[in-house]
């Protein structure tokens, strides 16, 4: 089972998963809210909302970013999807998304970008732990398509 957690979205609202129980659910990590990579990906989950919509997908992206920068980058690329803040990395952590990357040939801890897929019950069905920030909207629909 996914485990469940309660984070702020970027309007300062409180959102849960368990929220969207008998919903398809992904649940995204992202390095930083405006960076190149992430900006690709959520301008493409933005431009799949209808598809995701008719697909009975719901979308969560989480970062460590603050509340104020999510409504920027909301706001900025006109996203129509829930981002959530969390600062402490208590969620990230918990979903194994925290990590050692390489960047520049440099090693460092961040935030690794995957992707977790949750059925209406609840249960995590596939962890996507490479996620192409181009064909990530594409890839979820496919899945869940196939499921």
């Amino acid at each position: 089972m996914a485990p469940d957690f309660t984070l702020p979205d970027q309007n300062g609202q409180s959102v849960s998963l368990h929220d969207f129980k008998g919903m398809n659910v992904v649940v995204y990590f992202y390095p930083k809210a405006m960076t190149p990579g992430c900006t690709v990906q959520a301008c493409e989950i933005r431009n799949s909302d209808q598809k995701l919509k008719d697909s009975e997908i719901v979308v969560l992206g989480i970062s460590a970013d603050p509340v104020k920068k999510l409504k920027q980058f909301e706001e900025k690329q006109h996203l129509n999807f829930t981002l959530l803040s969390d600062e402490s990395r208590k969620v990230i952590e918990a979903y194994g998304s925290w990590g050692l990357k390489k960047f520049m040939g440099r090693e460092f801890m961040g935030i690794l970008r995957q992707s977790f897929l949750i059925d209406k019950s609840g249960k995590i069905v596939h962890v996507m732990h490479k996620v192409d920030t181009k064909t990530h909207h594409q890839d979820i629909l496919n899945f869940f398509k196939n499921l």
